[in-house]
């Protein structure tokens, strides 16, 4: 059976779009159901350049919150089986939509992604500059978004690309790393794009090292072999480190008046730096411009770069609160319509976003458990429960593990609250025993759950909340606010 299949491709508003979308109508093979071009853009006073016009082209309309959250947007607004990534700036080959297809045909459920190659033209007559070098890596790079295309059924179980990567620098990895940790394979297909070498902005180099932050939230999620795990090298941070040590101290004995201190430590700085410096000339053209601005960054990098990767380790490397939040869906985080199957009906709680913004900020993990029985009484399918979930989500932000316990009151399934099935499983999907699990809900069944599994209940009653289940519950708050507030506390 063939999949159906989406593109996405977020922009923020660049010309080469225009480019990919022809090199895309061009491409033989069957059409993709439709093309999600998700406008990142903050200023939206001029057109996309959307020239393919025989394409099924849509327009979503982004956050400004960078690739991770537009990409996030684009495959939420998609129900097909499989989601192919692109970059705005690539070109398909002309046999790119038939590979696609043929890449993606008869997987096993096993398969997650698939990825695509990629190749970066560099210049013939010339040796490349450093830009051209670090833009020609993606060819090497693990499961890069330029082109990968992923079940959107591993997307929604994995919650999608984790929005505080704000670059497009290492959210592609962490999302194939947790696919990977969650037991899906990632496979390598043989459609091909091509990624010219966009204009470099001045001194791009010093503006890349911003990502060194996003290096400590990888280092965070999956440990110190993170970067063998996706086929890097083992990079530089250890000399940059080294050699911003070697600054520091130079200056420091230098305000001190300790002449000798002074003299060796700025000789390992200047070593460090003429070293790196080096490596950045030899390969590139060695022209006088190229020259000089490796010169230049190559004293700057150390220190940038090292100021990043400490800034992201006080962000990210916080103590963790072994903990996880699990939430009810309707009457808690949105409002209460029974047998909602219509996402346009769904409306959230007053301050859901902020309490689930927090718990993310904190990296606290957060989970929905939901009685849906409307499913088993046949006025909802199971189609439009994960309609509406894909609501909450575009509402809400990314939440990632959704248990529905779709049976009647009288089937007599384990899942259903206040049995514990659902408040058991999150916590074994969460990888935390149920004792380090709160559950928030605004009914009794809810914190009935908690207690029969073992965890902890918080009740934030409604108006249609019982006085004697307020009366029963272990805790109540007056507002999700306030029982996230009560939990980091």
């Amino acid at each position: 059976m063939t999949p159906s299949i989406d593109l996405v491709v977020p922009t923020s508003g660049r010309p080469a779009l225009g480019r990919l979308l022809l090199s895309l109508a061009a491409a033989e093979g069957p059409r993709p159901g439709r093309v999600i071009v998700v406008d990142d853009r903050v200023d939206r006073s001029r057109p996309l350049a959307l020239e393919a016009a025989d394409l099924p082209v849509e327009i979503v309309e982004g956050h400004g919150r960078g690739p991770a959250s537009a990409r996030n947007s684009g495959w939420r607004a998609s129900s097909a089986d499989w989601i192919a990534f692109l970059d705005d700036d690539v070109v398909c080959s002309a046999g790119w939509l038939d590979a696609l297809r043929v890449d993606l045909a008869d997987q096993p459920a096993a398969v997650g992604g698939s990825q695509g190659q990629i190749f970066v033209p560099l210049p013939e007559n010339r040796r490349p500059t450093d830009w051209e070098r670090q833009v020609k890596g993606l060819e090497g790079a693990a499961w890069a978004t330029a082109d990968m295309a992923y079940r959107r059924s591993t997307l929604a179980a994995l919650g999608g690309f984790d929005e505080r990567f704000p670059r497009a620098y290492r959210e592609d990895a962490d999302l194939a790393l947790r696919a990977e940790e969650a037991g899906w394979r990632l496979v390598a297909g043989r459609r091909r794009v091509e990624h010219p070498v966009p204009e470099p902005r001045g001194w791009e180099s010093l503006r890349r090292q911003r990502g060194n932050a996003d290096d400590a939230l990888m280092l965070r999620r999956h440990g110190p072999g993170w970067r063998r795990r996706i086929g890097g090298g083992r990079g530089r941070r250890v000399q940059h480190l080294a050699t911003t040590g070697a600054l520091l101290v130079a200056l420091g004995a230098a305000l001190s008046r300790r002449r000798r201190l002074a003299a060796a430590a700025g000789s390992l700085w200047l070593t460090g730096t003429t070293e790196f410096a080096g490596r950045r000339i030899a390969p590139g053209p060695r022209s006088a411009p190229e020259f000089f601005e490796m010169l230049v960054t190559s004293a700057a990098i150390p220190p940038l770069a090292s100021w990043h990767w400490l800034r992201g380790l006080a962000r990210h490397l916080r103590p963790r609160r072994r903990l996880a939040v699990l939430f009810d869906r309707d009457g808690t985080l949105v409002e209460d319509v029974p047998y909602n199957g219509d996402p346009a009906l769904v409306r959230p709680r007053a301050g859901a976003r902020a309490a689930l913004d927090r718990l993310r900020r904190e990296s606290v993990p957060i989970a929905v458990v939901s009685n849906q029985s409307g499913v088993a009484r046949g006025v909802l399918t199971r189609a439009q429960v994960e309609a509406v979930n894909r609501r909450v989500e575009e509402l809400l932000g990314p939440i990632g593990t959704w248990l529905v316990c779709p049976h009647g009151p009288d089937q007599g399934c384990d899942c259903r609250k206040p049995r514990p099935g659902l408040v058991l499983r999150a916590a074994s999907r969460l990888g935390l025993p149920p004792q380090r699990c709160v559950v928030v809900g605004d009914i009794g069944a809810d914190v009935e759950a908690a207690r029969a599994a073992g965890a902890r209940g918080i009740l934030v009653p409604t108006p249609v909340t019982r006085p004697e289940e307020i009366a029963a519950a272990p805790e109540v708050a007056a507002d999700l606010e306030a029982a996230v507030d009560r939990l980091l506390r």
